[in-house]
């Protein structure tokens, strides 16, 4: 059955870039520091100040928009932004207008496989412009008072807008993690969803199949993981669609609603402002800011490697698969940790194994969290399974504890006494208790059934705590049942 509808979706993206001082002054834009610590006269707008604009967020809003297939405006201004807020001590935020830094650009996302070939849908980005950001409002549980932290107040962001062109929750997801990505390797920003240097507002529509004009359109916020922004644009497009099956659709109406994570659903906020209600004009204390081609090469040709990129590079150095590649090279800190523990010696395929399955086993939120193993220290296991002094078994259980503790490998198998039985004596000790223990087993054995060899084994690997060297017990285990 045909579908009746059709999703529209479009993004608007906040990206917190990576600079030590603010857009406008000198304060910090180090995170998690005490309130109201980082502000100053200038960003807190006290009588008097003047802002000063930070080269370096314009130099990496040109990064972002090359990476991203822009055009830079050679002249682009700041404009002045008019609404209050508590946690906006001008009333006003200095951000830009009708000439951002970038227009235009898109982002290729990959929408499944067809006939064994990837299916790949272009995203049009509108605009890229540079911003301050507002503070912080804390509420406190129970308590009539909210207050407020500044210190984020003037801290420089990127505002990418997309166009319309995504058609699911899924084409969404799919675009932010890309974005995500080219962000990081740019190192443009630490995208750190968890303290709110990348954040999402969504703009989600439906309208009947066929139809060419819009339908309402309303604002999501509140989103701050992968998770959360598909759970909530799968229930928005629930009930929007509903709406419109029951001939209800004048119920949507152009509004910010916020997604309830407790309840599973959205709900309403505000209504939703359009552009001539923020009152922009040119911010007349900042002069345009002219860019010279030299400065735009200059800044393009820093570029670092792309996502992409190194996808192609793993898997023309590596070896790796499709499967393998995609995963490891899609976030710039795993594809880092996976060259280094390489770089130590370690075989790709058997590096990418260790990555890929214990690590991200561990790793459950890989959109926020950092490694907690060294790469030298997965290295120094690795090698220590292929030197034949623990078992891979015992390995994990080692991987575990590093995690854990953060210490070496060799000083956690010698503080738990991991290492594994080599010594031919020990080995055959504990095989003889193991086979006068099981003697129906060594019976049928001796009559023909040698798969009852592998419940053997997994005696002795029991009764040797998973130390014995399974080739050196294996091998001795068959000697003697033959003998």
């Amino acid at each position: 059955m045909p579908d009746l509808f059709e999703t529209v979706i479009g993004l608007e993206i906040h990206a917190e870039l990576n600079t030590k001082s603010k857009i406008f002054c000198s304060c910090s834009t180090k995170f998690g520091d005490k309130p109201n610590e980082n502000t100053c006269p200038v960003c807190m707008e006290l009588p008097g100040t003047l802002p000063v604009l930070n080269e370096e967020t314009v130099r990496l809003a040109i990064r972002a928009g090359k990476a991203l297939h822009c055009h830079i405006n050679r002249i682009n201004k700041f404009d002045r932004k008019n609404y209050f807020y508590p946690d906006l001590p001008k009333a006003y935020q200095i951000s830009q207008f009708d000439l951002p830094v970038c227009t235009g650009g898109y982002i290729d996302i990959e929408t499944g496989q067809e006939d064994g070939e990837r299916q790949i849908r272009r995203i049009g980005i509108t605009r890229i412009h540079l911003e301050e950001d507002a503070g912080k409002l804390i509420h406190l549980e129970g308590e009539s008072v909210t207050l407020v932290d500044y210190n984020r107040t003037g801290v420089p962001l990127v505002e990418i807008v997309t166009e319309p062109d995504m058609r699911s929750p899924e084409e969404a997801v799919a675009f932010l993690k890309t974005l995500k990505s080219i962000l990081e390797y740019t190192e443009v920003s630490d995208c750190r969803m968890d303290q709110g240097s990348l954040r999402c507002d969504v703009n989600i529509s439906v309208r009947r199949a066929g139809q060419k004009e819009f339908g309402t359109k309303v604002e999501i916020k509140n989103l701050n993981s992968f998770r959360e922004i598909q759970k909530a644009l799968e229930k928005e497009e629930k009930r929007q669609r509903e709406l419109y099956r029951f001939g209800e659709e004048d119920k949507i109406i152009q509004e910010t609603r916020k997604w309830d994570s407790g309840k599973g659903r959205t709900v309403t906020m505000r209504s939703k402002e359009d552009a001539h209600d923020y009152r922009y004009f040119p911010e007349p204390d900042l002069p345009p800011v002219i860019l010279d081609s030299r400065t735009v090469r200059r800044i393009e040709d820093e570029i670092p490697e792309l996502p992409e990129q190194k996808k192609e590079r793993f898997l023309r150095e590596y070896g790796l698969s499709q499967y393998e590649t995609d995963i490891l090279a899609g976030t710039k800190a795993l594809a880092d940790y996976f060259e280094e523990v390489v770089g130590f010696g370690i075989r790709p395929g058997e590096a990418a194994n260790w990555i890929l399955g214990e690590l991200l086993r561990i790793r459950k939120d890989a959109e926020n969290e950092g490694i907690p193993v060294k790469s030298r220290y997965l290295a120094d296991l690795i090698k220590m399974i292929g030197e034949g002094r623990i078992s891979r078994n015992t390995g994990k259980e080692v991987f575990d504890e590093m995690a854990a503790v953060g210490k070496a490998p060799e000083d956690i198998i010698r503080e738990k006494g991991l290492s594994q039985i080599s010594n031919t004596e020990e080995v055959k000790k504990i095989i003889r208790d193991v086979l006068s223990r099981n003697t129906d087993a060594v019976q049928d054995f001796k009559q023909g059934n040698t798969k009852v060899i592998g419940f053997l084994m997994g005696q002795v690997m029991k009764a040797s705590r998973g130390k014995a060297n399974p080739n050196t017990a294996r091998n001795i285990l068959e000697d003697m049942l033959k003998a």
